[in-house]
């Protein structure tokens, strides 16, 4: 028979009761303790399958941490509690914060580590633009100001370690952010963090004409070959893809098509799709095309993206990647692709006025160089943005660089082979429990 409350015995009902009253007085607890931080405002509780508690806050940023007149606005983090006692993870995220509000989502540190999580989405994404949107204040150095308000902020609750993180841009947050503020946390771990040199950096072209065997490399091309061979076909095929969806470009569709081509090894090797997916040359050229549109979609080359804020810093100090046209040249529309983040891909009142500054791409290497913080870094193998990783310095002992063999940019600890996963945990205990 089922038993209830009511046929409990009376000893178990009031201890059953005293948890729950113990429960509420700590989740109210972490609750006021969050009101009471200057400058947080706007507390919601979010629903969570893995944290005993989970808030998304807004903390008031200055718009130029250099310039207090330039204004504010509000910065969306997400703060997932497991205990005053545990250690936290900061995660810097490149970009919008949407998919940590999902009640699944678990970052994996926090969840190897048992820790707790303030997750930071970055300034000029979602809910965490300023109003007037003036690009001249999206910059890395004003993330990483962010980043320390929101570490110093959070810290009066969670005293113990600090680790920071981030994926890709958000890896190359974590190293920006550790280079302005050394000591804020106690170590990082930036996922496939690139650290480009240059808007077409110029290392990644090199890199995909060695990647993978000759046999995947030459049915890449081959395939490229074949879609601009078929491009009266399809380019009414992109025509009807890109109404359907609303995109606009500042390009004929020609052009997009030939951007598209160039993309399509860049974003295949990224995710680690085996070339085993790419259809026969046989197939009928909408095969072709839908193959092509699922590696590499045009929405990527269209305006007014969600992530146009990610194309500004990167033509301005974060840097990028050039495609290499010369084995498509009989084939193109395009004379040449240099200087197309530029061209086609910023806002509209950017274009031709953003010019590259090396200094930020020399301040992490430095900073790397000239010191020896506690960082592990993860790639993976045939991820292209492993080609601008962070260099090696020789006699560094804290600084350490995993590469996942045949990894891609969802290189992470959990899928690690296991005697690389074993020596990453260790040193991770280890430098918790210093």
């Amino acid at each position: 028979m089922r038993r209830t409350l009511k046929t409990l015995p009376p000893c178990l009902v009031a201890f059953l009761l005293m948890l729950t009253v113990a429960f509420a007085g700590n989740a109210q607890e972490l609750q006021k303790k969050l009101e009471g931080l200057k400058g947080i405002s706007g507390i919601e509780k979010l629903e969570s399958d893995h944290y005993a508690e989970k808030y998304l806050v807004r903390i008031t940023q200055p718009v130029d941490h250099k310039n207090p007149v330039a204004g504010t606005f509000t910065q969306r983090v997400i703060v997932a509690h497991v205990g005053f006692d545990r250690p936290t993870i900061l995660v810097t995220e490149g970009y919008g914060a949407a998919y940590a509000l999902n009640p699944r989502y678990q970052e994996e540190l926090s969840k190897l580590l048992d820790a707790n999580m303030v997750f930071v989405e970055y300034r000029y994404f979602l809910e965490s633009t300023p109003t007037p949107c003036n690009w001249e204040y999206l910059t890395a150095e004003n993330s990483a100001y962010d980043l320390h308000n929101v570490n110093q902020t959070f810290r009066r609750l969670y005293t113990g370690k600090w680790v920071s993180t981030g994926i890709s841009k958000g890896g190359q947050t974590t190293c920006l952010y550790r280079a302005w503020f050394p000591d804020d946390v106690d170590f990082s771990v930036p996922y496939v963090a690139p650290l480009n040199r240059g808007v077409e950096d110029g290392r990644h072209e090199p890199f995909l004409r060695k990647v993978g065997t000759k046999k995947d490399r030459r049915k890449i091309e081959t395939f490229q070959t074949e879609i601009l061979k078929h491009k009266d076909e399809i380019i009414p095929m992109l025509e009807k893809f890109c109404k359907d969806k609303k995109l606009v470009f500042r390009i004929p569709m020609a052009e997009v098509l030939d951007y598209c081509v160039l993309e399509y090894p860049f974003a295949l090797w990224q995710w680690g799709t085996p070339t085993s997916v790419i259809p026969p040359l046989t197939s009928d050229t909408q095969t072709l095309f839908q193959h092509l549109v699922d590696i590499s979609s045009p929405d990527y080359f269209a305006e007014d993206q969600p992530n146009i804020s990610f194309f500004v810093q990167a033509a301005r100090e974060l840097g990028y990647y050039g495609y290499d046209t010369k084995p498509l040249r009989k084939y193109l529309t395009i004379d040449s692709s240099k200087g197309y983040l530029n061209r086609i891909m910023l806002p509209k009142e950017l274009v031709d006025k953003v010019e590259y500054r090396p200094e930020l791409y020399h301040k992490v290497h430095d900073f790397l160089r000239d010191n020896d913080p506690k960082m592990i870094f993860i790639y993976g193998e045939v991820d292209p943005w492993s080609a601008t990783r962070v260099p090696i310095f020789k006699g560094k002992v804290n600084e350490q660089v995993y590469i996942q063999p045949g990894g891609s940019h969802r290189a992470r600890i959990s899928n690690m082979p296991e005697d690389m996963k074993e020596k990453i945990l260790t040193q991770i205990n280890k430098w918790l429990a210093e």
